[in-house]
């Protein structure tokens, strides 16, 4: 997320990116050395479990606000709130860190497996899952000072959440209904891939306030993608 007036940069490469502010207006998309959020993030490498847990709930909950406030006007239409679970969508919060933060976060995590993903796009990422639903993608740029855009994210606002993440179903008819009741254009033309056979396509939404929240939507791999 970026914040105030700041337009976002696209990264997703694995799944989206998002700037807003919290309800209480604060900045939170970019960390430093004295902000909740990085201190948020610090505490999810803890070695306390109850510590992790705690953390990664408020990190969730900063980057989920904004998303819930664009969407729920979503679920007035029947047929989208269907293909997105509304009014209870499974949600995913990025967080973008630095390649050192992400080996801590997997070390601290016992995470074996990173997602795959497509070898065009400059990224790593794995997902931590929590109580309550509780959901993080944690991201990073394949070598430092790479030229995607969660490089260039991490270069130019630092550590902080990116994107905020929908599962969907029949995610072109989604796409459509978007565009056709609500005026709300993806970002690609047509759907694209994703990590882990995924696919994926981008909205970047006005947040009362002056915010933008880049929403993404994913169908899984399998899933059928007839309208």
């Amino acid at each position: 997320m970026i914040g105030n007036e700041e337009s976002l940069q696209l990264s997703r490469q694995p799944r989206s990116i998002v700037s807003f502010r919290a309800p209480n207006q604060a900045t939170i998309s970019k960390s430093n050395m004295s902000s909740p959020l990085n201190t948020a993030i610090a505490r999810l490498s803890s070695a306390e479990a109850s510590v992790r847990e705690a953390a990664a709930a408020e990190i969730y909950a900063a980057g989920r606000a904004p998303a819930d406030r664009v969407v729920q006007t979503w679920w007035s239409d029947e047929e989208l709130s269907g293909l997105l679970s509304g009014p209870r969508p499974v949600v995913t919060v990025g967080l973008a860190v630095q390649r050192e933060t992400f080996s801590k976060l997997r070390a601290a995590h016992s995470i074996a497996r990173l997602a795959e993903v497509p070898s065009d796009q400059d990224a790593e990422e794995f997902e931590l899952h929590f109580t309550d639903g509780i959901s993080l993608d944690i991201l990073t740029s394949r070598a430092p000072g790479g030229d995607g855009a969660i490089a260039g994210f991490l270069g130019k606002f630092g550590e902080g959440v990116q994107q905020v993440e929908f599962r969907c179903t029949k995610l072109d008819r989604a796409v459509e209904i978007l565009k056709e009741k609500f005026g709300v254009a993806a970002i690609y033309p047509e759907t694209r891939p994703g990590a882990d056979g995924t696919q994926v396509n981008f909205f970047l939404v006005a947040v009362p306030g002056g915010a933008k929240v880049l929403i993404e939507l994913y169908e899984a791999a399998g899933k059928s993608r007839q309208k």
